[in-house]
């Protein structure tokens, strides 16, 4: 499931690509519209700014704006950046690897071999699908 910090921030993302891209969109206007938190949406934006997915800009017409072609970043990228893991289990993990403790053999494991398609399908999905593709939905 997706994390309230990743789900505002998924459509955060997809308010502001679907702004006139020249002008910066303000953490105000986002939050009345996509009814998110401005005390939570701000430090999610700041996230996203320190990833370098957004850019700011300070005082009279200032706001977020996009750094990055939403044509080129994907639902994967923002997830991990957001969540992290996509994966269910740590040991099925691309980025993010770790052994389960209470698994001795991880290469005749089923839950893992099974978590390991689940993750592999998902990300095929995620990896193709691009913040401008959201947009368009």
């Amino acid at each position: 499931m997706l994390s309230k910090k990743t789900k505002y921030g998924l459509k955060a993302l997809i308010y502001i690509a679907k702004q006139d891209s020249t002008i910066p969109v303000l953490i105000s206007d986002i939050s009345v519209k996509e009814q998110i938190p401005k005390k939570f949406l701000e430090a999610i934006l700041l996230d996203l700014k320190k990833f370098g997915i957004l850019g700011s800009k300070k005082g009279k017409g200032g706001g977020y704006y996009l750094l990055k072609d939403p044509k080129t970043v994907t639902a994967a990228t923002l997830i991990r950046v957001l969540d992290g893991p996509i994966a269910m289990l740590p040991c099925v993990s691309l980025n993010y690897y770790e052994k389960c403790d209470d698994c001795p053999h991880e290469e005749v494991c089923s839950l893992n071999k099974f978590m390991a398609e689940v993750r592999d399908n998902t990300l095929e999905l995620l990896a193709h699908k691009s913040l401008y593709d959201l947009t368009q939905l």
